[in-house]
C-alpha cells in the first residue's frame, strides 16, 4: 500500500511537471489604417448685389465667404471654372441681357487644419458701373462652382 501511494505521488509528480513547463505562445497582431486626404466645403454663399442704382457712377459690390475644411496637412487648391488664380469672370443674366461680374477670393491654396479647422475664403465680387448703367431692368442671376481638391 505504501508501495502504491509513493507510486501515485510520483505520477502526480510527473504531471505537475508536464503541467508546469508547458510553454506559452505569442504573436504579433498587426493593426494599421489609411486616412485619404479629403476636402469639403461647411458654407456657400450667397453673393446679392442688391438693386444696382444706374444713377450712381460707383461700381456694385457684394461678399461672401466660402468656409471649407481639408485633412490635416494636406494641400488644397480652390479654384473656380476660368480656372484662374483667385479669380473669376462671369456674367449674370435676365434670361435675355447678361451683366458681367468678377470675383477676387482668397486663401486658394494651402494645408489643411483637419476638419475641427476651417479655413475661409472670402469673396468679394463686383459689377463695374459702365456694365449695368445701360442695363435693362430685370432680376438677373447666374452660379458659379468652385471645386476644393486636396
Amino acid at each position: 500500500m505504501v508501495k502504491n501511494a509513493l507510486l501515485g505521488l510520483g505520477i502526480a509528480g510527473v504531471m505537475f511537471a508536464v503541467v508546469g513547463n508547458a510553454a506559452a505562445a505569442t504573436t504579433t497582431v498587426n493593426v494599421s489604417a489609411n486616412i485619404t486626404g479629403t476636402c469639403r466645403f461647411n458654407s456657400t454663399p450667397t453673393l446679392a448685389f442688391g438693386a444696382l442704382d444706374q444713377t450712381s457712377a460707383a461700381a456694385a459690390t457684394a461678399s461672401g465667404a466660402l468656409s471649407f475644411w481639408c485633412t490635416k496637412n494636406s494641400a488644397y487648391t480652390l479654384t473656380d471654372p476660368d480656372a484662374a488664380a483667385a479669380a473669376y469672370a462671369g456674367t449674370i443674366s435676365n434670361g435675355t441681357d447678361s451683366i458681367p461680374y468678377s470675383i477676387v477670393y482668397n486663401n486658394d491654396t494651402g494645408s489643411g487644419g483637419g476638419k475641427t479647422v476651417p479655413v475661409i475664403s472670402t469673396l468679394n465680387a463686383s459689377i463695374a458701373n459702365a456694365d449695368y448703367v445701360d442695363a435693362p431692368a430685370g432680376n438677373y442671376t447666374g452660379n458659379v462652382v468652385f471645386t476644393i481638391a486636396p
